[in-house]
């Protein structure tokens, strides 16, 4: 899949911060129909990021089929797709390959980029960074005095510009409760920072 909707985007970030991967329910930001929402799940589907697995007591239902109770998982290619894939915490519930993917260590470079720097700093309320992620870096250089521009989002992920908009304001505004400013620069162009 070359390209992720902002909806995609918000479900599979806030799938790989769950637990347990699951899917259900939507984030709140999610304001779709029910016809809506199924057709984007159905999307994520057949692209393999989520996949259908045994539902829990404690899961909401995706669907039943013959009696069987399923419920939805982000796979490890839902995880990689967002640059989750080093810091999803790998439970008995997530798939074989999500739990794989999940037990890989973070780069040199993703751990060169958050060294030193204490977990969860300037965050909302109850938010739990995970350091050495794309979401982590994302947050540090926000939180630089100058900020950061989307190109240099951009080139510091490797994400497409809409990848890091979607992680901005799903994940960073939404689910961690930052405020994001946003300035004109003549020299830089639109610059972003975390304010404190």
């Amino acid at each position: 899949m070359a390209k992720l909707t902002d909806s995609q985007l918000v479900i599979l970030n806030a799938s790989a911060q769950g637990k347990d991967g699951g899917v259900l329910p939507l984030p709140k930001s999610i304001r779709l129909n029910k016809a809506a929402a199924t057709h984007v799940l159905n999307s994520l589907i057949r692209h393999k990021l989520v996949q259908e697995s045994p539902a829990t007591k404690d899961d909401e239902l995706w669907r039943e089929d013959g009696g069987r109770r399923l419920a939805l998982r982000i796979t490890a290619a839902g995880l990689k797709a967002i640059g989750a894939d080093e810091d999803a915490e790998p439970t008995s519930q997530q798939p074989a390959a999500a739990r794989a993917a999940a037990a890989k260590k973070p780069s040199k470079a993703q751990r060169a980029a958050t060294k030193g720097k204490e977990q969860g700093r300037g965050q909302g309320k109850g938010a739990v960074r995970r350091i050495g992620t794309k979401l982590s870096l994302v947050i540090e250089l926000l939180s630089r005095k100058d900020g950061a521009t989307l190109p240099e989002l951009v080139k510091a992920t490797g994400w497409q510009a809409h990848s890091v908009r979607g992680a901005m304001s799903g994940a960073l505004k939404k689910k961690m409760n930052l405020k994001i400013s946003s300035t004109k620069s003549e020299k830089r162009g639109r610059v972003y920072r975390i304010e404190r």
